[in-house]
């Protein structure tokens, strides 16, 4: 379940250049050599995940999003436009989670379908994994907005070290805690219905009747 939603890697991508941004700048004040420090770690990141060939969408995206951050900041000249735009992030993933929810269509469900070989049919097919996706995709729309609660206050009246050091600390605790209540719910939920091997077994036995069909006769 932890790898599903990035894994260990994953946190680390996404709280440690912010961890060494707010660091560098409270010791130093300057925005440009915080910004190209928590650049040059996220490459370093990166080049260590494809290293590892791990995939190139985890690799880059955090990279992406550190450059995005980092860019903004030095340009504005406020430190904490460096975590505007992971804040707009979640803020904006929240709110897919909670619309996706209220409309029946659970992002939570949508992610992990093709993952554990179900697809889409916990829609028509499974009520209680539908109940438990929607549970899941509740609970990390609520964490996930309480998180955005915290963060655009201080955003927007605290400075940029308060900002800083609060947004690591909310890092990786809110992630576990989403992915832990993502876990529980759908471990008391009815197991997936493997519709990939259904769709293997169907090939296999059309195969078998059109072999069957043109055989010759005896």
């Amino acid at each position: 379940m932890l790898e599903a939603f990035g894994g260990v890697w994953g946190m680390v991508d996404t709280t440690v250049p912010g961890l060494v941004f707010v660091a560098v700048f409270t010791s130093t004040r300057s925005i440009l050599v915080s910004a190209i420090s928590a650049l040059a770690l996220s490459l370093v990141l990166a080049v260590a995940r494809v290293v590892r060939k791990q995939t190139l969408k985890h690799a880059f995206s955090g990279v992406f999003g550190i450059a995005f951050g980092a860019f903004f900041a030095v340009l504005s000249g406020n430190a904490k436009n460096f975590y505007l735009p992971g804040m707009l992030y979640t803020l904006g993933l929240a709110v897919a989670y909670v619309v996706s929810a209220l409309a029946r269509f659970p992002l939570i469900g949508v992610l992990l379908g093709p993952i554990l070989r179900e697809n889409l049919s916990w829609r028509t097919r499974n009520p209680g994994r539908m109940r438990a996706y929607t549970k899941s995709t509740w609970a990390w729309g609520v964490i996930l907005l309480a998180k955005s609660a915290i963060l655009f206050p201080l955003y927007w009246w605290g400075d940029a070290t308060q900002l800083g050091w609060v947004k690591v600390a909310l890092g990786i605790p809110p992630f576990l805690l989403s992915v832990y209540l993502t876990w529980i719910f759908l471990a008391k939920a009815p197991p997936p219905i493997d519709v990939i091997a259904e769709m293997e077994e169907r090939d296999k036995r059309e195969a078998a009747e059109r072999d069957e069909e043109n055989a010759p006769a005896a």
